[in-house]
This record gives C-alpha cells, sequence and structure tokens, in this order.
C-alpha cells in the first residue's frame, strides 16, 4: 500500500470492498425486507423482556403500553427508555431473562462512578456476537488468514473477549496482546507481523510514538487497517494515525449494555461513518433535552434497542453518544451513524458556554510539538468554574516548544470555542490511563 507522505482526505485511496457476493445473507437484503425482519424480530424482544423483566413489566405498565401495541417500527417510540441507572439499581442480575444455567458470560463495566452495569450473554448471543464482530471485520478490509492484534483489555470489559471471537469467527488469527506493556507491545506487532490491530485510538497513538522511540519508522509495520473503538475519535486523529502508520483507519462502535464492539463498523471503502447492524440493533435519535424522536439526518442522543438478544434484551437504552442517522452508503439497507461528537453528560458548561471534549481535541491535534493526549480539569476559583487543559508533550519536544504550544492551545480554544482556559503541557505518559483511554473529564469541583 503506496501512499504519498501527506496526502490530503481526498488524495488517499480507499481500501478494498468486500464483494457483494462473500457479505452475509442479511447484508444482501434490501431496506424494505430489513424492516420486515427488524418488526418481527421488536415484536419478540418487547413481549420477551415483559415477560420475564420485571423492570420492564413494571415500566410498561406504568407508561399504559404492551409489547402487542408495537404494530410499527414508529411504535416503538412510545415505549419507555432503559438507562444506566436500571442496570445499576437491578445490579447484579435483576435485568436478565433467563435463568441463570442458561447464561455463558458476564460482563461488567468498570463501575468507576458508582456500582457496575452488569450483562450477561447466552450461547445464541455470544455466537451473534461473534457474527456481527466478524461481519464487522469483514466491512474493514479484514479477510481470512490475516493475524489480528488484539490490544483491547481482556476481562470484564467486552473490548478484548468482544474482538477476539470476532477475530476467530472470521477466520483470522488472533494475537491477544491485551492492553499495556507498550514496549513488549511493538516487539510482537514487529515479531508476529499482523496484519490488523483492533485498540482504542487514544492507545494507538502511544504505541506509535513508543515506536518513534525504538527508533522505528512506523509506517515499515506490518500493520494494514486498524479497527479503532471504545472511545470518540476525529478525522484529524483518522489522518495523523494513517500517516504515520500507513494503515487503514476505520471506526467501530459498540457498549457493553447493548452487545459490545460490534453494534456498528465503519466500512474501509467508503469511511463515511459507522453502517449500524440494523438486523440485531434498532437505532433511534432523540432529543436529549425533550426525548422526541427526531429526523433521520438531525442531531441527538443516540438509543438502541436489541432485536436478538436473550440473556439481556435492551430497550430503548440511552446511550448518551451524540450523533445523527444517515442513509446507508457502503451497505445500502443498513443506516449510518456519524462519528460520535461526544457525549450529552460529558457537555461542559463553562461561563454559559458549551464546551465538548472533541472539540478540545481537534485543537490538541492541530498543535505541533504534543501528543494527541489530553485531560480536561475543572476547579472552582471563587464563584466561578475554571478549566485547565492538561496535554502531553511528545517526547522530542524542548521547553521552548512546549511553551509555544499551551499559547497555541488557549488562543485556540478562545477563539474556536469561546472560553479562555489554563494550558499545561506535560511530560510524556503522565495523564492516567484506563485500559488504555486517557480519563477526559476530571471534575475537582466541590458538589
Amino acid at each position: 500500500m503506496s501512499r504519498p507522505t501527506t496526502p490530503t482526505p481526498q488524495d488517499r485511496p480507499l481500501g478494498e470492498a468486500l464483494p457483494a457476493a462473500s457479505r452475509d445473507a442479511a447484508e444482501r437484503l434490501d431496506r424494505e425486507e430489513l424492516r420486515a425482519l427488524q418488526l418481527e424480530r421488536l415484536r419478540t424482544t418487547l413481549r420477551h423482556a415483559y415477560d420475564h423483566v420485571e423492570l420492564y413489566r413494571v415500566k410498561f405498565d406504568a407508561a399504559g403500553v404492551k409489547p402487542e401495541d408495537c404494530r410499527t417500527l414508529e411504535d416503538l417510540a412510545r415505549f419507555p427508555f432503559t438507562t444506566k441507572a436500571d442496570l445499576r439499581d437491578t445490579y447484579p442480575f435483576g435485568m436478565f431473562a433467563v435463568p441463570m444455567d442458561r447464561v455463558r458470560r458476564i460482563h461488567a463495566s468498570s463501575g468507576s462512578t458508582g456500582r457496575p452495569t452488569v450483562v450477561g450473554y447466552t450461547e445464541n448471543d455470544l455466537s451473534v456476537w461473534a457474527d456481527v464482530v466478524a461481519r464487522s471485520i469483514r466491512a474493514a478490509g479484514g479477510r481470512p488468514g490475516h493475524k489480528v492484534h488484539i490490544a483491547y483489555g481482556y476481562g470484564l470489559f467486552t473490548g478484548g473477549l468482544g474482538a477476539h471471537y470476532g477475530a476467530e469467527r472470521a477466520g483470522c488469527t488472533v494475537i491477544p496482546a491485551s492492553g499495556g506493556m507498550t514496549a513488549r507491545q511493538v516487539q510482537i506487532i514487529q515479531d508476529f507481523r499482523p496484519e490488523i490491530i483492533m485498540v482504542t485510538p487514544s492507545y494507538m497513538l502511544t504505541l506509535l510514538d513508543e515506536f518513534e522511540r525504538q527508533g522505528i519508522d512506523p509506517r515499515t509495520s506490518s500493520l494494514k487497517i486498524g479497527i479503532f473503538g471504545a472511545e470518540p475519535w476525529t478525522e484529524a486523529m483518522r489522518r495523523e494515525m494513517e500517516d504515520r502508520l500507513d494503515l487503514h483507519a476505520v471506526d467501530i462502535y459498540g457498549l457493553s449494555e447493548v452487545m459490545g464492539p460490534g453494534v456498528a463498523q465503519e466500512c474501509v471503502e467508503t469511511k463515511d461513518g459507522l453502517h449500524v447492524w440494523e438486523d440485531h440493533f434498532y437505532p433511534e435519535i432523540v432529543d436529549p433535552l425533550a426525548d422526541d424522536v427526531l429526523a433521520e439526518g438531525e442531531a441527538g442522543e443516540l438509543v438502541f434497542t436489541s432485536l436478538t438478544k436473550e440473556a439481556l434484551p435492551i430497550i430503548r437504552y440511552r446511550t448518551r453518544d451524540l450523533s445523527r442517522l444517515l442513509p446507508g452508503t457502503a451497505r445500502p439497507a443498513f443506516r449510518r451513524m456519524e462519528k460520535i461528537t461526544g457525549r450529552s453528560d460529558d457537555m461542559i458548561i463553562l461561563r454559559g458556554v458549551n464546551v465538548f471534549p472533541s472539540q478540545i481535541e481537534e485543537i490538541v491535534l492541530a498543535t505541533p510539538g504534543v501528543a494527541p493526549h489530553f485531560q480536561v480539569e475543572l476547579t472552582r476559583r471563587g464563584r466561578m468554574d475554571h478549566m485547565t487543559v492538561r496535554v502531553e508533550a511528545r517526547s522530542t519536544s524542548g521547553s521552548t516548544e512546549r511553551d509555544d504550544a499551551a499559547q497555541a492551545i488557549s488562543r485556540a480554544v478562545k477563539d474556536g470555542v469561546g472560553v479562555s482556559v489554563d494550558v499545561r503541557v506535560v511530560d510524556p505518559q503522565t495523564l492516567e490511563r484506563s485500559l488504555g483511554k486517557i480519563r477526559r473529564i476530571k471534575d475537582l469541583r466541590e458538589k
């Protein structure tokens, strides 16, 4: 794969499309066939949830709806939402819709802000999960025989095992590197020569820095496809990873409450947003304040309903992720979700101005001398909220370059976002990470 050193997005060649004949049966459905399948599965899921999960029975009754009231896909808007609080309130297994002897695996969130959210999978759930991740890998350009380096964390986090079984289902060879031990990860990539890497985008940038620290040009590595997920990332980050690595960088989306990775996938031949695998996950966009369903193309909060899950059916789950739905392109039957622009619960109101971490990220990525790793720290000075942006320097940056970067970021935030912030450029590898991800917001204000 040969490319100019600094290609523009218009010049960059796209990846090889998966031939239509090689796509699975659902990928070959037309839109009307897919909608008929969705309605059939939705009605079954609503009945399954109502009959076997007390929380849903109570919620449906309170809203005055029964499963049989869903006669069209649009009728789903009459049913109540599910939130993360519902899963925490029913901790650990109150949302399970099957007896425990049918549950084959349990995953859970980290629980850093309270009780973890616990999810379960039947044997069929695990098979479906492997199928949708395999479909995602194929859409990203992966093919049987490719080696896949998985640097997501394994364990209760869904990333590692979700990617692992999906890659095996796709006929790939799995390298289960897990997270951490960055220098060793680079050695494994150099020695085992995988074609694909699945990892958080922020940790991929850490690996890139380690390549360069070891004196290795990342563009000489065997990696040709990067499937990046578990956190929002921008087009600027895509350009940086593609330019520094000489690979195709594509987005994968998922969350444990809905399934794990593999809910939606960007196709390598278009790289124009993530096609939602709508035969298993029904998406809506709602107004995060008024709760109304928004029309296709309008921006709002992403909501998902599972269509085939047995152990933990999820009805209208509020993800808090901000996006919009668009018509399908590479997979015409499946609608696309735009790359996540932020989270409704991550929005910071600073002195009357709405600020999203993604806005800060765009500025950091455009600033020479700093790495794409930053953290927003909120404090209170007297009666006023204050923001400090802490950014990691590149290993090659001297003190003058760091000072220039801090001033440039401060000016850009003031001009582009409309607020004044302090900027501190810190040493490389000093911002706290969890499962390869940097905790973007650190709120130190008194509650």
